[in-house]
């Protein structure tokens, strides 16, 4: 898959150096990976879910580093590639402002 883009990645974790290695970690898989539906996200990382945002798209929820970071990214199956929508703590994702924002 081709992640777009990885400075959103870079940006938090030098807000939040914990997540710098789950978070490369998880770029790198990514990088790797071969996706043609949410099943097989799901078999990469057992840890996803999917959400519905407030622009009507599905967008996948990425639990990094331990259930400490959420990773929001739109995936296109069809064109292989990962939008890096956003990277919140726990905290900010719990208060799903995030929804309305997409």
């Amino acid at each position: 898959m081709r992640v777009i883009k990885r400075l959103p990645l870079a940006e938090f974790w030098e807000k939040w150096p914990a997540a710098r290695q789950p978070l490369d970690a998880w770029y790198q898989t990514t990088l790797l990976a071969d996706w043609d539906h949410f099943a097989d996200v799901k078999s990469t990382f057992g840890q996803t879910d999917q959400a519905v945002v407030g622009s009507a798209q599905t967008v996948c929820v990425f639990d990094i580093g331990g259930n400490k970071f959420r990773l929001i990214a739109f995936v296109c199956y069809r064109k292989a590639k990962v939008y890096v929508l956003r990277v919140l703590t726990h905290k900010e994702y719990d208060t799903d402002r995030w929804k309305k924002e997409l």
